[in-house]
């Protein structure tokens, strides 16, 4: 039985094009398509339309991403989603990752790499690309710590910085809201970076979040 996929995307284009690609998978098959997220929402009320993953768009009309994923995490925790766009901005990946998606895919990848990313994402639960730091995820699971031995890792300072770290906030307004320099916060981040072997905000973001070291 093969793993049923529904693709909400506005580019109607671009959505009957992945339709396409992905009939030719061997393990997946498209159930339907959905130009945005509330027609998603009425699709899901019937029981018969309830698919293995949802390959979703971020920015689309109507209700976007951001507001769809949130729902779909509320509403149908067991759905796996996809997030899709143009670009790899960082907010982007942090903002889908806090509404529950489980991966993160550029439009313009090879259908191969779509379809590892799929096998992928049913066998661990989830997919990001090495950008946005996938490997952290395996660590964290693995690493048997409590919260306090993970929170005695950094110090005051550090944790008012990743309690920030997965808004929008640039490093200048991170640091007006704890209170010093900017460069107060950049050397917090250095500092976390090489604690963790973490080098981008993504990977800390991601980290923060599966840690809940934030409460924002």
């Amino acid at each position: 039985m093969k793993n049923t996929i529904v693709i909400v995307d506005d580019h109607i284009l671009i959505a009957k094009a992945l339709s396409s690609i992905i009939s030719s998978f061997k393990d997946f098959e498209v159930l339907y398509e959905c130009e945005n997220g509330k027609e998603l929402q009425d699709k899901l009320a019937d029981k018969n339309n309830i698919p293995t993953i949802v390959l979703l768009d971020v920015s689309m009309p109507i209700m976007n991403g951001f507001e769809t994923a949130k729902w779909l995490t509320t509403h149908h925790p067991d759905i796996l989603i996809m997030a899709l766009s143009m670009q790899n901005e960082d907010q982007s990946v942090i903002t889908m990752l806090k509404n529950g998606a489980k991966g993160y895919l550029l439009k313009n990848t090879y259908p191969s790499d779509l379809e590892n990313a799929l096998l992928t994402m049913l066998k661990n639960g989830f997919f990001y690309p090495d950008w946005a730091a996938k490997t952290i995820f395996n660590d964290i699971e693995n690493k048997e710590k409590s919260k306090a031995a993970i929170r005695a890792q950094f110090t005051k300072r550090e944790l008012e910085f990743l309690n920030y770290v997965t808004t929008d906030l640039s490093y200048k307004e991170i640091a007006a809201q704890i209170g010093c320099s900017t460069r107060t916060v950049e050397n917090c981040k250095d500092n976390i970076s090489q604690k963790l072997h973490i080098k981008t905000r993504v990977g800390l973001a991601v980290y923060t979040i599966k840690n809940e070291l934030s409460s924002l």
